[in-house]
């Protein structure tokens, strides 16, 4: 299906989406919302292993929300505004399939908020990063306030949310913010690189380690070391644990079934 204000392709079992309005910095509008959530649940049911999320051009990943709608947005459709955007996004992180943010440019606002839904960021060395809500008057609505303390702690969400203060490449790097920084050139050989070693394996361990992994913040050590034995179990009784290890005690690759 062909989009206006999105590209989705397949490669290898890597799926690739590129927000396409590069005349609009790919700001997110409710139309390109709502391509975005559609793909998404094809995504989520198709044989996808990895999915890759960018924006088109060098000039920016996602500039942040579309300001002509938002500046329509009343006390109760900015609520209604902020919850469409929230079920995106955490679509997006709870899709049980590795999700890569290849940042180009500028990721500010809804676009930091897009990123920081992805399980990895990659960022080219012109990647800037921010939450400048604070100048416009409103908070970060997209999950802003939540996920940033989450990956680079309280101290220093608070103090870039307040301030609305720009994160270049490299402090975002330092921070932990991005996993990477590489030269713009580099940024999707880099990202599908990073996507076609994960996809290689097997996908039931994969998608195992990562929901253990992002409901670590939410359980007690005692419950995830729970839920650590019982997704453990769950991949002893796979097709692939047994490729694996018979592959490996033959010195071979495996080759996995994803089942």
């Amino acid at each position: 299906m062909k989009y206006k204000n999105i590209t989705f392709k397949h490669e290898n079992g890597i799926g690739i989406i590129t927000i396409d309005r590069p005349d609009k910095m790919n700001a997110l509008n409710n139309e390109t919302l709502n391509e975005l959530n559609e793909v998404l649940d094809k995504v989520k049911k198709d044989h996808t292993h990895v999915l890759i999320i960018t924006g088109k051009g060098g000039k920016a990943f996602v500039a942040g929300a579309d300001i002509e709608e938002l500046h329509e947005q009343n006390k109760q459709s900015g609520y209604e505004f902020a919850l469409f955007g929230q079920s995106i996004f955490s679509k997006i992180e709870n899709l049980g399939k590795p999700v890569i943010a290849a940042v180009n440019g500028y990721a500010l606002g809804g676009g930091c908020e897009l990123a920081l839904a992805c399980h990895i960021r990659i960022a080219s060395q012109n990647a800037k990063f921010g939450q400048p809500e604070v100048k416009l008057g409103i908070i970060p609505g997209y999950g802003g306030t939540q996920r940033l303390p989450r990956i680079i702690g309280i101290a220093k969400a608070i103090e870039y949310s307040l301030t609305g203060d720009i994160i270049d490449a490299v402090t975002a790097e330092k921070l932990g913010l991005v996993n990477k920084v590489v030269d713009s050139d580099e940024l999707m050989v880099e990202a599908k690189s990073m996507a076609g070693k994960i996809a290689s394996f097997g996908q039931v361990a994969v998608s195992k380690i990562l929901n253990a992994i992002l409901l670590s913040p939410v359980l007690t050590i005692e419950e995830g070391l729970k839920r650590e034995a019982a997704y453990f179990a769950d991949c002893c009784g796979t097709a692939d644990f047994v490729e694996g290890t018979e592959a490996f005690l033959n010195k071979r690759a495996p080759k996995f079934q994803n089942k």
